[in-house]
């Protein structure tokens, strides 16, 4: 079960459907990109530091705060896979 407290970083999902298990790359992002210090404090208390590195190290494309993806980055000392996103060039 996923406290009401962690619904502001997960806005737009409902918490009493979403699966710890099979959603923990976007929780994990979620809460290390928007959450306070009592939402990280419940991450790390319901997920591994393998599992939240495998969130940093393989972060989801486009989702991540440059910041916050750096500030983790080091807290957990790993390097992030940065994909590079794909220029899109329209021409008319």
């Amino acid at each position: 079960m996923i406290p009401k407290y962690i619904e502001p970083f997960l806005w737009s999902y409902d918490l009493k459907k979403i699966d710890k298990k099979k959603n923990k790359k976007r929780i994990i992002t979620n809460i290390l990109n928007l959450g306070t210090k009592k939402a990280t404090d419940w991450l790390v208390d319901n997920y591994t530091k393998k599992e939240i590195k495998e969130a940093i190290i393989n972060p989801l494309p486009g989702e991540w705060n440059k910041k916050s993806l750096n500030l983790w980055s080091i807290v957990f000392n790993v390097n992030p896979k940065i994909i590079q996103k794909k220029k899109c060039f329209t021409t008319f």
